[in-house]
Formats: C-alpha cells, structure tokens, sequence
C-alpha cells in the first residue's frame, strides 16, 4: 500500500472513497513482493499493481466488490487453482491479496491517511495489518512511527497494539517490509493472527564521487532506480549544476571528507569514478571500513591492481579489499557513458539483491530472489 502512497495521498484529500488490494503473501516465482498494492477509488480509475499484469482483473473486481461491500478479505491466486489460467497467474506463484475498503467514512481513514502522508513525505513509518485473522479484523491498521509512538488500534487487546509496535518497529529500523504472526497466547485472541508490516523509510543514498563524463549518466540510473544521488568532487569547475541536473544533492568537497561527515547506512551505495590516486585512495580506505551496501570503483585493470597495491600501503586489510568491487560494473561490453552506467547498476542491483549476474537463459536459479537478509515469516509468543 506504501508503495504507492502518493498517489493515495492525494485521493484522501480528494475526499475519495477507494479500495486497495495489497500483496500479503508469495509463493515460489511471484512477479511482485508483500506490500506491491493495487488501488480502485469510485470513478474506477486505477493505480498500481500487484502481479505485473497477471491477474489485475480479477483484483480490480475485488477492489470493486469491497467498495460495494463495505469489508475486507484475503484473496489467493496461484498456478494450482482452477481457474489459474483463467485470471492469468501463470509464471507458477502464488500470491495473496488483501482487500480493504477505505471509504470517506471509514473508522480506520484517518490512521491510514496518517500512513499514507508520512510514505508521501518520506518520513520513517510502518504500517502494521491483520492479514490473517477473525474476519471482523481484516486490514485494521497500526501506524508505528521510528520513536515508537503508534495510531490507531488493531481492535483486539492493547497488549496486541503494544506487542505488534514493537515488532513493526524493529522492521521499520531494519528499512524492511516483512510478516511475523503471534500465537494465542502471546496476543490473547481467540485466534492466531498474522500481519503485514510496510516500512516507509527515505530512499537509500547513492553518491557518485568524480563529477566525469560517465558520472551524469550514473546519476540518471540511480535516479532511475529509486536512489537519493549525490555528486561530490573536490573541483568547482566539473561539479556544477548545469552538468549535473538530475543530482539531489552537488558537493564541491574533497570526496574523503564528505564522506567522514555526511550520513550513509546499510543501504548506502559508494561509486568511486574519479580516475585520479589522490582522490581514490582516501577515499576507499573510507568507504571500505564503513557497514554501507556497494563500493564501487571505475578504472582499468592495471590501475585497479595499482589501487590495491596502495590501498595495501596505507593498512586496508585483505578482507576489506574483498568488497571492493572494481572495475565497476558487470561485463555488458559497456562502452558508452549509457552502457557503463547500465553495467554499474546492474552490479548494484545483484549485489543488493542476491543475484548472480548470469543471463536467465539456461539458468536454474530463482528469477525472483530473495534478497539477503530479508525476513521470513516468524512467530512471535510472550
């Protein structure tokens, strides 16, 4: 639901009545991952999606169903149904899908729109949901901001609300969204319950440390990609506005004294284009000690090997070397600023991602991976 959170926020102010139908569960090779959503209002006009096309028309006559109906409900489309071919998930997955009406009048409106205006803003909050449950809890909401403090009530037990911020923050800390269920005895239900949590944080940072010719096309694939980029370089004259339009963020500094101040996390990626052993070396020695997620370098093989040979001299250890991934880029036979800037990504997102690098064709890996480090269901008692 997140996911397309603008868009919602604006149909809230609008007054809107609409249904979303989000992603809850997947199963083997799912096209989109838990929290994708799908949106109907009453005009049905549509946003979003949920299966890359597979089955949006049977979900957009869900969404239409629960803005008639007035309620929720958990729907599952896999290859092993029926009617499988007949709505269209033929890729062999499994998804399920929650339904939830969001009319004018709704009881939950005004936490959801709470959620949706933090996801919009780019504020740090997860949206907490019963996914699985009494059919009268369907879709309740909590949103659990990053200090702890949450809204709204999942309409159970308060030490449901309690528990399940908890957990929602812990997931929002880690930038993950993910599901967990608790037992009878830890929420004191009737029943056991699982939930979804849908972690709104600001987009990773990519910074792009030499403002060259290569550097602007870079910026363009973060972008692309979702990224918050930085260009930084210690020259007045190439690190300039005009030069680098699509940047968030120009740094004239020299690159390893932006990096020792500025802000970089678990998500954060490093391209190092700068071509130059002055700027370089610093640098990486920097970067390479930091918990971010890519370091990356630009050069040929000969000055990589000569990098090393002089990260060496001022005390980088072999183990940090070994996350250095240089030259930059998987091998596209890249030649243009384009093409290089596609191979780099390309490096960035199968590293993050867990992915090999190898073509599909032939190959009997996973298409969808999932990423390393990611969360699966847990159960979770007191």
């Amino acid at each position: 639901m997140l996911d397309i959170a603008a868009d919602l926020h604006q149909w809230v102010q609008e007054g809107r009545d609409f249904a979303v139908a989000t992603v809850v569960g997947v199963g083997g090779s799912a096209p989109r991952g838990p929290g994708a959503a799908l949106a109907v209002d009453g005009e049905g006009t549509v946003i979003g999606s949920v299966s890359g096309g597979c089955v949006e028309g049977a979900v957009y006559d869900l969404c239409v169903q629960a803005l008639q109906e007035g309620r929720a409900t958990v729907e599952r489309f896999g290859y092993s149904d029926e009617d499988a071919f007949a709505v269209g998930l033929t890729c062999g997955g499994v998804i399920e899908v929650l339904v939830t009406p969001v009319a004018a009048d709704a009881s939950d409106r005004a936490v959801l729109a709470a959620a949706l205006s933090a996801a919009a803003e780019g504020a740090g909050a997860a949206l907490a949901r019963i996914t699985r449950g009494p059919a009268d809890l369907l879709g309740r909401p909590l949103l659990v901001r990053a200090d702890g403090t949450y809204e709204g009530s999942l309409g159970a037990h308060p030490e449901l609300d309690r528990t399940v911020a908890g957990e929602s923050r812990a997931l929002l800390a880690a930038g993950r969204t993910g599901d967990f269920a608790l037992s009878r005895s830890g929420a004191r239900c009737e029943s056991d319950l699982t939930f979804l949590v849908e972690s709104s944080v600001p987009p990773p940072r990519m910074i792009v440390f030499g403002a060259v010719d290569f550097a602007a096309a870079l910026v363009r694939a973060g972008k692309f990609l979702g990224y918050h980029v930085t260009v930084c370089d210690a020259r007045p004259v190439f690190a300039t506005r005009d030069r680098f339009p699509e940047a968030d963020d120009i740094v004239v500094e020299w690159p390893h004294r932006y990096l020792d101040r500025t802000a970089t996390d678990d998500r954060t990626v490093l391209c190092v284009l700068t071509h130059d052993a002055k700027f370089d070396v610093p640098l990486l020695a920097a970067a390479l000690r930091l918990p971010v997620a890519f370091v990356g370098a630009m050069g040929s093989r000969r000055t990589h090997e000569d990098r090393r040979r002089r990260l060496r001299e001022v005390g980088v250890t072999e183990e940090e070397l070994a996350a250095l991934h240089s030259p930059i880029g998987l091998d596209l036979g890249a030649r243009t600023p384009e093409e290089t800037a596609l191979s780099i990504a390309a490096e960035i997102v199968a590293t993050r991602q867990g992915g090999t690098g190898l073509p599909l064709t032939g190959s009997r890996t996973p298409i969808h991976h999932e990423a390393p480090g990611s969360r699966r269901q847990r159960v979770v008692s007191s």
